[in-house]
């Protein structure tokens, strides 16, 4: 723990966490839940019914204005003149070097109206950037943080469980869709990105809702032993849907084409924060790249250890024994001749060789309906 436990914030659900007998860790300057009843049972809860996490520590950026588009074109790698109103896109904030600075969702709530959310420990820098960036436009950029909670309902009987309580109607909304309605008598916006590789919903309620919609969902889903997760279960749920973490797949070292996420660049929209930087790699090629691995000795690789391949040496990202699957798994800046699928590496765990082979990702990919 780096930080003062006096100094780290909270969300509005932390007196609920300590009811609920949450084991409580620093993350990034906040006072989070990592697990309540164990990592494991939490992630098999969201993986076979539902669990229900508190992710309000992430960061809200409300943007308007008659420039609000070509603002966020700017400031964004995705092409955000694709996106219509009531949709979300997944993107990144990038250095002048084309590395990133975060990633993030641009949800369009309206003609010129977005909501931007990041990642908890980088709201601050990013917010300094999107305020550089953000002059000369006519644009209003506010840091709305402190006025949102967020809960997250993920798993197969989310619908089941949310549906009762809004007058909304969630099958109608798409993936990486949202609308703005009310749950349980709580104005909320209502969206279906998911961070697990399960179906399910975020809730974006004011903090002051939170606390009662948090205990009512869990009410509304006690027959279907609906657990509350934490930041633990978060984390193996979404490397085994190979999502990027960042801090740990993704900081300011790396581009996202190096990331594997050269979908989210969209080089032909025009000029944006890092575009100069990637148009030369794109040219040069990428001397590395992010790979899913498997071990194939005991043990589990973990963010930082050494991978040895044909090519040279790569570092881990991060690493998991899969609750899933079954065996440890993990990410790895390996050099790009050594990403193809089949591929054999060696990682030093901790001064003891462990053979490892590059295999497809996402890890888990849920079934889904016809």
């Amino acid at each position: 723990m780096t930080t003062a436990t006096s100094a780290l914030k909270r969300t509005p659900l932390y007196d609920m966490h300590r009811q609920l007998g949450a084991k409580m860790v620093d993350f990034g300057g906040w006072e989070m839940p990592v697990e309540y009843s164990g990592i494991r049972e939490e992630h098999r809860a969201v993986r076979e019914r539902a669990g229900l996490f508190d992710v309000s520590h992430m960061g809200e950026f409300e943007v308007e204005g008659k420039d609000a588009l070509a603002f966020l074109q700017r400031l964004t790698t995705n092409d955000v003149g694709k996106l219509a109103v009531g949709r979300i896109q997944y993107s990144a904030m990038l250095t002048p070097r084309g590395t990133f600075i975060d990633d993030l969702l641009v949800y369009r709530r309206g003609e010129d109206r977005y909501l931007l959310v990041v990642n908890a420990g980088n709201t601050p820098k990013d917010f300094a950037h999107a305020q550089e960036i953000a002059k000369g436009y006519d644009v209003r950029l506010t840091n709305a943080s402190d006025d949102y909670a967020l809960l997250a309902l993920q798993g197969p009987k989310a619908e089941e469980i949310l549906a009762p309580m809004t007058n909304s109607d969630l099958s109608a909304i798409p993936y990486y869709g949202f609308v703005e309605g009310a749950v349980s008598g709580a104005l909320a916006i209502i969206s279906r990105t998911g961070y697990t590789g399960e179906k399910g919903f975020e809730l974006y309620v004011d903090p002051g809702d939170a606390p009662r919609l948090f205990r009512e969902i869990l009410d509304a889903g006690r027959a279907s032993n609906v657990l509350p997760a934490g930041l633990g279960a978060r984390d193996t749920l979404r490397l085994e849907a190979k999502m990027a973490l960042y801090g740990h797949d993704i900081d300011d070292t790396v581009t996202p084409l190096e990331a594997d996420l050269g979908w989210i660049v969209k080089m032909g929209k025009g000029d944006f924060e890092g575009r100069e930087a990637l148009a030369r790699q794109k040219e040069q090629g990428l001397s590395k790249k992010l790979a899913g691995f498997e071990l194939v000795d005991r043990g589990i690789a973990r963010q930082g250890y050494a991978t040895k391949s044909p090519s040279g040496a790569g570092v881990v990202t991060s690493g998991i024994p899969s609750p899933t699957l079954g065996k440890s798994i993990g990410l790895a800046y390996l050099p790009i001749a050594d990403t193809a699928i089949g591929t054999e590496l060696t990682i030093d765990l901790r001064g003891r060789p462990a053979r490892a082979r590059v295999v497809e990702t996402p890890f888990y990919k849920r079934e889904r309906a016809s």
